[in-house]
């Protein structure tokens, strides 16, 4: 099981960026959240199975239609990160 926070650069807000992420990564089976930051970025933090982290992985390159993705960062997360652990399946959208 793995558990990585993302930072995504490009034109990735008002793009549907979020919601996007959000269901590709309910598809995929992960938990986790994703949220705008004031930079123009977009975080999220995922947990799940190493493969289907992978498939979120490249996913998020592609990000939804009118996405421009620039850059996808990823460090690895400990568990439990803000004291927040998502249930299993659960990715939610911060504000």
């Amino acid at each position: 099981m793995a558990r990585s926070r993302f930072r995504v650069t490009g034109r990735v807000q008002g793009v549907g960026f979020r919601s996007w992420t959000g269901r590709t990564a309910r598809a995929l089976g992960l938990s986790g959240w994703v949220r705008n930051l004031p930079d123009g970025s977009v975080e999220l933090e995922a947990q799940g199975p190493d493969e289907r982290m992978d498939a979120l992985r490249d996913a998020l390159w592609q990000g939804p239609m009118f996405a421009r993705v620039t850059g996808v960062e990823e460090h690895a997360s400990p568990d439990a990160p803000d004291g927040q652990d998502a249930a299993p399946h659960d990715f939610h959208i911060r504000f």
